[in-house]
């Protein structure tokens, strides 16, 4: 093991000792000295190595699997109404295209936290178990354009959602064990955008797919599923092999000792010990389990993934009703998506630049609404309601990765986030359930019960938001008073479990 450097209190650390002088004092008293130029460096280095691999590796990750998972929107929406398009091809029922939807989403939720609970065990290296199932997942995709039944699409998209279950918890898992409380939040929204970058590269790709339709004997819509599992299975040898271990296990291509030893220092220092053996890893899992902090925060993920789901699910098909014929709307979402890039961006910078949330959250919240508001009361001006997309988008996609970190960073424990991560990301999704079944089919163009069950969910996180702050406040004022009255051993006791919380 190399020598562990002081560090320099950076900006992240002084703002984690002001807010917290439990974490174990000063970083700087509690390791051996060393030159200040040369400690800048190191940790310099560290975070450019995370930055140009963990981030891009993740990000990629899970951009191929949004993009899989919403490529059937564009599919679909190449030909609606048409005898060869895919309702019509594969002859389904009315409600056809909403089943193939949350059929996806069973196996989907129920397999998230078990898959990270494994990944938590270490037992299969991280790269082939993330990338391993990716390759699969390619498979079942392009599985998708070669179907001749409409039994055979749900069987394929059932399959699906088992196999793509690991992933989004897998990466959000790994981003939170590889940075600080306050790094995470800007890698989240990094990760979040590459996700964004799917079905804006899923609308362009579309687009040029429509003159292959007839080649190979094949109609356009199944050369997008065909395509689009190809590039999945070619990526996930990639991830195989540039997926990193865990941080303490670090790949010595990836960290030499000394930096492995520094950055597992510092992720100790922001989120207390989390090793085997240690206070956070003895908590039971039931305990995990019923943890207020995860279920309200996945419950204020879920009403804002209502909206991100019904944004990725029927923006193609909205917009082809709105008077583009399907080709343009393929190309019309991709402003929409960019948009939600920009606005990620931006917000998530400035909740980690003050270290406050809630009130960003709050305005995100508001955006959602204006574009709700919109297609409720459904402005006959075409352009209106393609804007009330981009108020929905910007409003909806930095909620993601804010909360998403927010979650993070209020958690302690490898066993804690396996969970919480999962929890977020897995019942978070329910709210495909909902979101492909409120838009009904025969109530198109105007979807009156979709655009209503949007508003009154969007209109419900901002309360939650709301409560979710004032617990975490009366948390940290509660904490507070209990360590008044202790003596400096039994702090440090009641530290190693009992953090101050984020908001």
């Amino acid at each position: 093991m190399g020598e562990i450097p002081k560090p320099i209190p950076r900006a992240e650390e002084r703002m984690e000792e002001k807010s917290d002088k439990s974490m174990g004092g000063s970083v700087r008293s509690s390791l051996p000295g060393g030159p200040a130029e040369e400690e800048r460096k190191l940790d310099r280095t560290i975070l450019w190595k995370r930055d140009l691999l963990i981030v891009p590796i993740m990000g990629i990750l899970y951009m191929v699997m949004f993009l899989d998972r919403t490529n059937i929107a564009n599919a679909r929406s190449l030909g609606i109404g048409k005898p060869d398009g895919l309702e019509g091809a594969l002859d389904m029922p009315t409600n056809g295209y909403n089943t193939a939807l949350w059929i996806f989403y069973i196996p989907f939720v129920l397999a998230e936290v078990p898959a990270n609970l494994i990944l938590n065990l270490n037992k299969i290296r991280p790269g082939i178990w993330l990338g391993g199932q990716m390759f699969l997942l390619g498979v079942l995709g392009m599985c998708q354009g070669l179907t001749k039944s409409y039994g055979g699409l749900l069987a394929v998209r059932f399959l699906l959602g088992i196999f793509e279950a690991a992933l989004p918890a897998g990466a959000t898992y790994m981003i939170s064990m590889y940075y600080t409380r306050r790094e995470a939040a800007i890698r989240f929204a990094w990760f979040f955008n590459f996700a964004l970058a799917g079905p804006l590269f899923s609308g362009l790709l579309a687009y040029a797919i429509q003159n292959l339709n007839g080649v190979g004997g094949y109609q356009g819509w199944r050369w997008i599923f065909i395509i689009e599992g190809l590039m999945t299975v070619f990526i996930s040898v990639f991830v195989i092999w540039l997926c990193p271990n865990f941080p303490q296990h670090a790949q010595s291509w990836f960290l030499t000792a000394r930096e492995r030893d520094r950055l597992v220092h510092l992720l100790e220092v922001s989120r207390g010990a989390e090793d085997k053996g240690s206070a956070a890893d003895n908590v039971s899992i039931w305990k995990i389990l019923v943890d207020w902090r995860i279920h309200l925060l996945t419950m204020c993920f879920f009403c804002c993934d209502i909206t991100a789901s019904s944004v990725a699910s029927f923006a193609p098909t909205i917009l082809t009703e709105l008077g583009w014929v399907s080709t343009i709307a393929q190309l019309m979402t991709m402003p929409i998506w960019a948009s939600g890039i920009v606005a990620t961006f931006v917000i998530t910078w400035l909740t980690s630049y003050v270290n406050f949330r809630t009130p960003f959250l709050l305005g995100a919240i508001c955006l959602q609404i204006v574009g709700w508001c919109i297609m409720v009361v459904y402005v006959p001006a075409p352009g209106v309601r393609y804007m009330a997309l981009f108020f929905m988008a910007m409003g909806t996609y930095p909620q993601m990765s804010i909360l998403m970190g927010w979650l993070s960073a209020n958690l302690r424990g490898r066993k804690y986030l396996a969970v919480g991560m999962a929890w977020m990301v897995g019942f978070g999704n329910c709210a495909n359930f909902i979101s492909s079944n409120v838009f009904i089919t025969t109530e198109r163009p105007r979807y009156p019960t979709g655009a209503a069950t949007g508003l009154a969910f969007t209109l419900l996180g901002f309360v939650l938001v709301s409560i979710a702050f004032v617990l975490l406040f009366l948390s940290n004022k509660r904490r507070d008073r209990i360590r008044a009255q202790m003596t400096d051993a039994q702090r440090e006791s009641y530290d190693e479990l009992h953090f101050k919380f984020v908001y």
